[in-house]
This record gives C-alpha cells, structure tokens and sequence, in this order.
C-alpha cells in the first residue's frame, strides 16, 4: 500500500498509505488508479501506475465493484428496452439542442442513440459475440456495443484501445 515519492536516493523513500482506490484508466497502454490516500483531503488523490502500488485488496475490491456496476447497468437497459418499444412522444418536440438529454433516457443501444464515440473501456464476449464498452462524447454513459459495429465505425478508436493494450517482452540481459 505504498506510493513511491519523487526523491532521487532510494533510501528516502517516502511511503503512503491508499485509503481507496476511486477510479481507473489506462495511459500509454498502462493501467493507473485514482486514489485516496490516507490522512489526507480528496484534494491530495492521485493517478498512479499500477506497478507503483501495494495494495492488492484494494484494487481487487475496486474492481469487483466496478464490474458489479458495469452487469447492473445492462441488465438495467435490458429491462427497460423490454418494457418500452417506442421513444416518449416528447422527443419530436425537442429542439435540436437538447436531444441529447432525451436519448439518454431512450431505450437506444450503441451508435444507435447518434452519439459520437469517445474511447472503449473494455471488452467482453459473455454474449457469445465480442463487445466492447463504449464511452460517449460529451456524455457520461457507456454501451456495450458489437465489435462488428466499432470496427466499421471507429476503427481508429478500435486500434487505439487494442495499441494501449501490447505488452512487449523484452529479453533481459541475464536470458542473453
């Protein structure tokens, strides 16, 4: 449970303690995690990169709990797209402007609600199909869309997601 701190000998070290593990990304193809750390304000959370970090129950309950979220979410949309199969008849009256608030309460999946894709957070193939998580544009919300469908669409943001992944093994000099 330790953030390593900036100082150049090794032996002064300064260590932390994580509070809570509050969020997740990958940059340049690393994973990092926001954290609370403890004894101090929210004010003071930082990105670490994984690798930086001992604190394997945390990041476990993270993301446990991230993906208890994800599956409640789609089971959330699923209901909802079985209970109501038209659009409420106040979308036709909605100018222009606002139509993006409408489609978030719609039953629309995926590219389906015309929202421009940000990034893709995940993948899956639970459904026999490979899927991925869509984050939106200007939106908060997430879909699972076919891979089939991102691939035609956002292929630049297909590759993005796959290049973040690689990893590289590179021999060290005791394989030589």
């Amino acid at each position: 449970m330790s953030k390593k701190g900036d100082s150049p000998e090794p032996q002064e070290t300064e260590e932390y303690s994580v509070e809570k593990v509050l969020d997740r990304r990958v940059r340049g193809g690393k994973v990092e995690y926001y954290l609370k750390w403890k004894g101090y304000s929210s004010e003071d959370n930082t990105w670490e990169p994984e690798e930086n970090l001992d604190c394997p129950d945390l990041i476990q309950a993270f993301e446990e709990q991230r993906q208890k979220k994800e599956k409640e979410g789609r089971k959330e949309s699923e209901s909802k797209k079985r209970k109501t199969s038209t659009p409420p008849a106040t979308e036709t009256k909605v100018p222009a402007a606002k139509k993006k608030d409408v489609k978030k309460g719609s039953n629309l999946q995926g590219f389906d609600k015309g929202l421009e894709p940000d990034r893709i957070l995940g993948a899956t193939d639970t459904s026999g199909e490979l899927m991925f998580l869509m984050k939106w544009k200007d939106t908060d919300e997430a879909d699972l869309v076919p891979s089939k469908q991102a691939n035609v669409r956002c292929p630049h943001i297909v590759i993005q997601f796959y290049e973040e992944r690689l990893t590289w093994h590179t021999p060290s000099i005791e394989e030589n």
